[in-house]
């Protein structure tokens, strides 16, 4: 695998959630013997040793249930100690989700526009969608009020281990609505968990774009926003379908608006779907430098 990547002409990789256990000696050989350096891993790294497929929700810091409370310290604690071999020093992570004992707005939401037959890009002209979506939004927000403060006293318990390892975790955006934190309330989140050397904020190019054709949010603001926080990027485009993982550069993503953005000190990373071929991943590459400078 590492390998491969090489040959490609990458020299940096992030490990992400797909990678099991069985995979990690050949990586840590890799990288003792200089072949690549690791500049991000994604939590949960390495997986369980029972799960054999990317699984970065499967324990959440959200929970109200104290027994997958205790299998996230866990995990995390152990994907910490993974960045640590392999001398990483930002780790990607998720913030959960909201709970609901029946089925949740967004699923609701979803159901509707598939009937509906509709794309991605043609949901803003439709007055029902965008009702239905404000609808969604305020249960959303009113679940919200208590998952967030769980999510916050999770941070707060791992702010140890990342000062004691010299780490930084970069609490990425979701393409989900249920996903937390919203979008809108992302800033404020951050100031209150304070310490940035040890919390910043992650930005995923095809979840803010799914978010933005979704009337969610406007991506060069939300970008503004959280401006001070950057401390890394996922890149990759999305169709007007609302296909995201896709070529930079084939989809609805301004990424001159986004190279705005990208400081030195950013860790960047190509995050594709595995559908796409190897001339598709070099053209991303590609396309990224030649925008990127």
């Amino acid at each position: 695998m590492v390998e491969e990547i090489v040959n490609l002409g990458f020299k940096r990789v992030e490990l992400s959630h797909g990678i099991r256990i069985s995979l990690v000696p050949g990586i840590l050989k890799a990288v003792e013997e200089g072949l690549i350096e690791v500049s991000s891993i994604h939590n949960f790294c390495p997986l369980p040793s029972s799960v054999t497929h990317a699984a970065p929700n499967l324990y959440q810091p959200s929970t109200g249930d104290s027994r997958e409370m205790r299998l996230w310290n866990q995990y995390t604690a152990q994907t910490l100690d993974f960045a640590v071999k392999v001398g990483a020093k930002r780790v990607v992570i998720h913030s959960g989700s909201n709970w609901y004992f029946f089925k949740s707005p967004e699923v609701k939401l979803d159901e509707w526009t598939a009937e509906q037959e509709l794309k991605a890009c043609d949901l803003l002209d439709s007055k029902e969608f965008i009702i239905g979506r404000d609808r969604a939004m305020k249960r959303i927000k009113k679940v919200s009020k208590k998952t967030m403060p769980r999510i916050i006293a999770s941070y707060q318990r791992a702010l140890p281990w990342l000062q004691e390892r010299g780490l930084q975790l970069g609490l990425e955006n979701r393409e989900s609505m249920d996903e937390m934190p919203i979008d809108a309330d992302f800033a404020d989140f951050l100031k209150e968990l304070g310490e940035p050397e040890s919390f910043g904020y992650w930005h995923d190019t095809g979840h803010a774009q799914i978010k933005h054709q979704l009337g969610l949010l406007d991506h060069r603001a939300h970008l503004e926003q959280m401006a001070d926080r950057l401390v890394g990027f996922h890149l990759h485009d999305v169709s007007e379908s609302g296909r995201d993982h896709q070529v930079p550069g084939s989809g609805t993503i301004d990424f001159a608006m986004i190279a705005e953005f990208v400081r030195p000190e950013h860790t960047l990373v190509l995050e594709l779907s595995p559908k796409l071929t190897t001339e598709q991943v070099l053209q991303s590459r590609d396309h990224i430098c030649a925008v990127f400078g």
